[in-house]
């Protein structure tokens, strides 16, 4: 018997559509899997490495911005500050054949030293060239050092800036076999002569500021005793300009003679003023030898109507005239500032007139340290050939402490009245 396959169509037609499922089925889950849409995986974690730049690892393009820097330009693009100007140099004081200035606080002697001195029965002699509160000063200092040494002052004369009248001073005073000379020679041709009738005798000298003319030293003389002269141009430049607040016009009336002391501190005050203080302008300068400073004065106040200040070489004549042309012109708001403590301008200063500063030297410490080298004559100890004493601003403000300082006394009777002192 034959067996026949009954199939129905409608079953096969089922089974085609499965297959063709089946196939659309796969067809889709392997395009899924091949698709170009980004992943969502995060930028690696920055490395904590310290390499150089050239040994760093690429940055991956994912990584996020580095925290931004609180420079604002380039090295290339930074504006470079510019350098400050240097401060001005100073002048220096040097001695009238270009020694080095020693400060006067180097000179000193030994306990054993003072006691050799105090057992010499030693002598002194004083011979000014000139009477006044400076000279007082220097002679008051000179005196007290020598009674501390035990040396006796024999002798003191004063020449009135007359060369003849010192020669015969040191004649005179020669009789009296003087071991130290203290003095200023009144000129270097003139002091060469004078004093050389001291110098055979093997006596100490000492000057004051001035060498006689071809003296040398450690053999002729022991040594030269002055102000610091640089700074005294320097502070008086520095009164005058702080009185004027850094501007203004000047008026320069300087020494008009080859003399070293003068010359120093009238070219100290005037490069320092023109180096520091480039808002003040010299408008007008004067040499004064024989010509009153007071004519001077007067013509520079009517060249120049604007002059703000006036700078004068020394106060006891020269200050006095510029401050008498000023009153004459009315000019009561010109300020004047000049060297050495006097009467006269202090008083103008402390009454609130002209003067607004006086540049000074402790004069009382020239003498003691004169005294000093004079010892160290008499002990053959060599001293050095040019020494000087401090500088100082005297102001109304400090005039009281100014005279002490400088000459070791109050201010004049008047000066005190004008303070309320």
């Amino acid at each position: 018997m034959t067996t026949k396959n009954h199939k129905n169509p409608r079953w096969l037609l089922f089974v085609a559509l499965l297959a063709v499922f089946a196939v659309f089925a796969v067809s889709c889950g392997d395009d899924s899997s091949t698709s170009s849409t980004p992943t969502t995986t995060a930028a690696p974690a920055p490395t904590t490495t310290s390499a150089a730049a050239d040994e760093m690892p690429e940055t991956p393009a994912t990584t996020a911005a580095p925290a931004p820097t609180t420079t604002t330009a380039t090295t290339d693009e930074m504006v470079e500050t510019p350098a400050p100007e240097p401060a001005p140099e100073a002048p220096i004081t040097q001695g009238p054949a270009g020694e080095a200035a020693v400060a006067a606080s180097e000179i000193s002697l030994t306990d054993s030293e003072i006691a050799e001195v105090q057992a010499g029965g030693y002598t002194a002699a004083l011979l000014w060239h000139t009477t006044g509160a400076f000279v007082n000063a220097v002679t008051a200092g000179a005196r007290a050092a020598f009674a501390e040494l035990g040396i006796d002052v024999i002798a003191e004369t004063s020449a009135n800036f007359d060369a003849a009248q010192q020669a015969n001073d040191v004649e005179t005073v020669l009789a009296q076999d003087p071991d130290i000379i203290i003095s200023l020679a009144i000129g270097p041709d003139s002091g060469a002569a004078a004093f050389q009738p001291a110098v055979d005798k093997g006596v100490s000298l000492v000057f004051l500021s001035n060498v006689p003319q071809g003296y040398v030293h450690g053999e002729d003389y022991v040594g030269i005793v002055t102000d610091d002269l640089a700074a005294m141009g320097i502070t008086a430049a520095d009164l005058l300009a702080d009185a004027l607040g850094g501007t203004g016009n000047v008026g320069y009336i300087f020494h008009d003679a080859a003399y070293y002391v003068t010359n120093q501190r009238d070219q100290a005050f005037k490069s320092w003023l023109q180096a520091k203080y480039p808002d003040i302008e010299i408008v007008a300068e004067q040499g004064i030898s024989d010509q009153s400073a007071e004519e001077i004065a007067s013509a520079m106040l009517i060249r120049n109507p604007d002059i703000d200040g006036i700078y004068t070489p020394w106060a006891a004549g020269p200050a006095d005239g510029v401050l008498a042309a000023l009153r004459a012109a009315g000019a009561s708001d010109v300020a004047v500032v000049t060297m050495d403590l006097d009467t006269n301008v202090a008083l103008d200063m402390v009454e609130g007139g002209n003067m607004v500063g006086i540049a000074a030297d402790e004069a009382y410490n020239l003498g003691r340290t004169m005294a000093l080298e004079g010892a160290y004559g008499v002990l053959g100890k060599p001293a050095p050939a040019f020494v000087v004493v401090p500088a100082i601003g005297v102001t109304a403000e400090n005039i009281v402490e100014g005279y002490r300082q400088s000459l070791n006394d109050e201010p004049p009777e008047e000066v005190l009245e004008a303070i309320g002192g």
